[in-house]
Order: C-alpha cells, then sequence, then structure tokens
C-alpha cells in the first residue's frame, strides 16, 4: 500500500463539524507507510474532544482491512519557534468569563477543567479572579506552590495543576491593586509558573471587562471563551458586555453556558425557573453562538464548592449537565483549531 492509498481511504472520512472530508480540509498532517505499519499524523487540537475522538475512530476503522498496524499522532502546525510561543507547552487556553458576578462563573470554570481532567486530558486551572480568588477553597486545595526562586511549581487537585490569585495573598487579606500592578502580576504568573505540557489551561477570570480580561487578552494566546449567565434579563445584559468584549480582540466564543437553569424540588417534585427560562439559549441564538448547555439551581453545587468536591465528579442530573458543557466546550475548541487549519471553513 502506498501513501496515495492511504489518502484515497481517509478521503471518506468527514469532519462532523466543518462538513467536508478530513483530506479536503488539509487536516492529515503526514502519511508514512512501511512494510508491516501506516502512521498518520492529523490536524486535530482539542484532545479527548468527542468528535476529535469520532474522527480518529474513523481514520482507524477505514485502514482496519489493510493488514497493516495503524499509528495515528495529533498535533496542530504552529508557525512561530517554542521560545516565540507565550506558552508553548499548553495546546489551548480558554477563558471562562462573565459579566457581572454571582451567576457561577467560578463553580464553571472548576467544573469545566475537573471534567476535562476526567476526561483523560492533562489540564491546568489558573484562577485569575484577583479580586475574589475561590478556586483554591472550591478543590480544597491545602497544598502550596513551589518555588526555587525562580519558577513556580502549581499544586495538583483531581488532576488538575492549579495557580490562584489567593496564594499569593494572605488570607482573607483585602487586596487593592490597581491596573498595572494587576498586568504585571498576571504577566509574571504566566512566565514562571512551570505548566508543563498541557492540553488545556482553564483561565477563571473576573466578572466584568476590566484590566485583568485585557492583560489577559492581549498576553494570551486565547483559544477561545466560555460565557456564563444565569436566565434573568439583568444577566443577560451583562453577558452581552462580555461577547463584545472578547469580539473587539478577535476571540473566539466557544459557547454560551446557562447556570441556575431552574430548580427540582426534592420534596414535592416541582420544577421551579425561579431566574426565568431560556435566557442564556436565546442569547447564544440571537448571536449566532453555540448554546453550551444549562445546569439546574441544585444545593448540591454550593455543597461540592464549600466541600472542595467538583459536583461533575458524582453522579446524577447535575454532574450530568456539566458533563455535557465539558463535552461541548472540548468539541468546540477543536472546531477553532480545525478551522485554523483549514482556512476558516
Amino acid at each position: 500500500m502506498k501513501e496515495a492509498d492511504v489518502r484515497e481511504r481517509l478521503a471518506d472520512v468527514r469532519d462532523p463539524d466543518l462538513d467536508d472530508d478530513i483530506v479536503s480540509l488539509g487536516l492529515v498532517n503526514d502519511i508514512e507507510v512501511d512494510e508491516s505499519e501506516v502512521r498518520v499524523s492529523l490536524a486535530l487540537g482539542a484532545p479527548f474532544s468527542p468528535h476529535e475522538s469520532e474522527i480518529a475512530d474513523d481514520v482507524r476503522e477505514a485502514l482496519a482491512d489493510t493488514g497493516l498496524d495503524v499509528e495515528l499522532s495529533a498535533s496542530i502546525p504552529d508557525d512561530l519557534d517554542a521560545d516565540e510561543q507565550v506558552l508553548p507547552g499548553v495546546k489551548n487556553v480558554i477563558a471562562v468569563a462573565s459579566g457581572k458576578g454571582g451567576v457561577g462563573k467560578s463553580t464553571m470554570a472548576v467544573n469545566i477543567a475537573a471534567g476535562l481532567s476526567e476526561l483523560g486530558a492533562r489540564v491546568g486551572l489558573f484562577d485569575a479572579d484577583v479580586y475574589g480568588p475561590n478556586v483554591p477553597r472550591m478543590v480544597s486545595a491545602e497544598e502550596r506552590p513551589q518555588t526555587d526562586g525562580e519558577t513556580i511549581v502549581p499544586p495538583e487537585r483531581f488532576g488538575v495543576k492549579l495557580m490562584s490569585m489567593d496564594f499569593l495573598t494572605g488570607e482573607d487579606d483585602p487586596v487593592i491593586w490597581r491596573g498595572p500592578m494587576v498586568h504585571k502580576i498576571i504577566t509574571q504568573l504566566v512566565e514562571d509558573v512551570e505548566w508543563g505540557e498541557l492540553d488545556y489551561l482553564v483561565m477563571d477570570l473576573p466578572p466584568g471587562t476590566g484590566d485583568t480580561q485585557l492583560t489577559i487578552l492581549q498576553t494570551l494566546p486565547l483559544t477561545g471563551a466560555v460565557i456564563v449567565t444565569t436566565p434573568q434579563e439583568v444577566a443577560l445584559d451583562d453577558a452581552v458586555k462580555g461577547l463584545r468584549m472578547f469580539g473587539k480582540h478577535d476571540t473566539n466564543v466557544l459557547g454560551i453556558a446557562e447556570n441556575m437553569a431552574g430548580f427540582r424540588c426534592p420534596d414535592c417534585g416541582g420544577f421551579h425557573e425561579i431566574f426565568g427560562s431560556g435566557g442564556g439559549k436565546a442569547l447564544a441564538q440571537e448571536h449566532e453562538l453555540p448554546f453550551l448547555g444549562g445546569v439546574p439551581l441544585d444545593p448540591a453545587v454550593r455543597t461540592g464548592g464549600d466541600d472542595g468536591e467538583p459536583v461533575v465528579l458524582e453522579e446524577g442530573e447535575t454532574a450530568d449537565a456539566f458533563r455535557v458543557i465539558v463535552e461541548n466546550v472540548a468539541n468546540n475548541a477543536g472546531v477553532v483549531r480545525r478551522r485554523e487549519v483549514s482556512g476558516g471553513q
């Protein structure tokens, strides 16, 4: 079997999101064939995303009857040398943002990170909320970062490497930082933290559209952003401001995630739409963005946050709702990366 024969077979494998075959889209980096093995390098950029796993499975199936062992690898070609890249070991940087506080943004960030890790990905979580860093409590991170004076080694929880502004301040100390100080500390953490090789670095941004967000947008190569909202109109109005901020900086929005999307009473079994209904989905439709999913108002979410156990790692309706969001985030990150390769199709 020759390379051309392999390429012909791969032309039958379609991308589930870009609506064309992987050869026409330019998603086949390289093919090598010898007497016993065929090695295929694919331009896939979102490890463990269900759709990219599906593509890989379809490639194996397309070559299954060749009698050759099939070895797959995945990478997105990068025009920059490693010393020119801001985070050379990190494949995807995903910002989790909200237009206002109190919508469960940090809860969403923690569960997205833990859920990606549960899928098998190598994950980091950067709690960049300067004025209200809550992530260490939400994952019960008792270990502090280690440093040799030059680099910072982040601790791990649930297979996720952690860095938080909370690690840099005393317990219960108020943080009073002005814009230039915020820029300096965020930039320093980006440069000095030893993240290692990561498939995803999840950034928990402060609410709003202030200095921290602008620093991250100007400093980091974001794959995309997740906008968190609740169904109520006030939250939706502020979510639009977040959308516009990312739009002005040409940052992809991976989708809208809706928190507190109704409450199922454990006593009467009734479903109550305390903050309204359908607002997040309507917002996504209005701006032609993906709707990532909705998470119900569930006391288990609050308990999990206070006790340091992400709900996505449990069983039940709410955990399943978070898992849907996690998979959609990974899938949409993959769409962004593959679209870069295929020239915007």
